[in-house]
């Protein structure tokens, strides 16, 4: 985030060259401040990159890179399914995660203890909205501990980050 004296120097400084820019005119605004700083941002937390559209899609694409995706698409599953009101749909959906992810030989099993394991499969034929909860904590876990740092990292991170800073560069001090 950027500093109070950093936002004065904007209202003071920038606004004035640049008409498009003004408060009030949000997505100029956050234009001007958002690709680098955003994924900077995404160092913070797990959470913090994938509550972002842009940081998700990086986030995939490097756990692709790795086969190792399914971690991300279980926890995406888990998030969308926790919103379903419909109980047919309840049950329809978690069949669906259950065959993907947890079933032996799933087509993308995710890795979790027996002991979750075991406790899901006997539950799955009378699905709740929580029925997946500690094996979505597992995961979430594993990808805070294990692939979020490595995405920080990696090459592929830094290089989006180095090619964002260019691009606000080039975008707003087309002078320097």
């Amino acid at each position: 985030m950027i500093t109070l004296s950093e936002q004065t120097w904007i209202l003071n400084y920038v606004y004035p060259l640049l008409p498009n820019l003004k408060p009030g005119n949000e997505s100029a605004t956050k234009d001007f401040m958002s690709d680098a700083e955003e994924t900077m941002a995404w160092s913070e937390s797990v959470d913090t990159l994938l509550a972002s559209k842009d940081g998700l899609a990086a986030f995939r694409t490097f756990l692709k890179s790795e086969f190792s995706e399914e971690n991300v698409e279980f926890w995406l599953a888990c998030e969308d399914f926790k919103k379903t009101k419909s109980s047919t749909k309840i049950a329809l959906k978690a069949q669906k995660i259950y065959s993907d992810f947890i079933q032996d030989d799933a087509p993308k099993e995710i890795n979790i203890d027996f002991h979750t394991k075991t406790h899901i499969s006997q539950n799955i034929s009378e699905p709740t909205l929580s029925c997946f909860d500690d094996a979505q904590r597992l995961i979430y876990s594993l990808m805070a501990k294990d692939s979020f740092p490595r995405f920080l990292r990696s090459e592929a991170y830094k290089e989006l980050v180095k090619k964002r800073q260019n691009r606000n560069q080039k975008r707003w001090l087309p002078f320097l």
